[in-house]
């Protein structure tokens, strides 16, 4: 509980010291001068991004979902098997 204070008050004492560089740029940040066009493309972006990133993690998953699956119906038919091959 001490680490998790001492970290969150690190962190605070940080971004308030930051926060009068930021106050001061003036609307101007890395890339240069924002205006309504640079922000409406950035966010058309972000809106394509967080479908496609759900997509191919969906794609992941399904896929690692479909091993374990036929790992498992693998490890029945050995078991069913085992069974047959019993004798007296």
């Amino acid at each position: 509980m001490r680490r998790a204070l001492a970290i969150a008050l690190f962190t605070l004492t940080a971004l308030l010291i930051a926060a009068p560089a930021a106050f001061a740029a003036a609307g101007q940040g890395w890339y240069g001068e924002s205006n309504d066009q640079l922000i409406t493309k950035s966010m058309f972006y972000v809106i394509i991004f967080f479908p496609v990133l759900i997509t191919v993690l969906s794609l992941i998953q399904w896929g690692l979902d479909r091993r374990k699956h036929a790992r498992m119906e693998a490890k029945k038919r050995r078991a069913a098997s085992a069974d047959w091959r019993g004798g007296w």
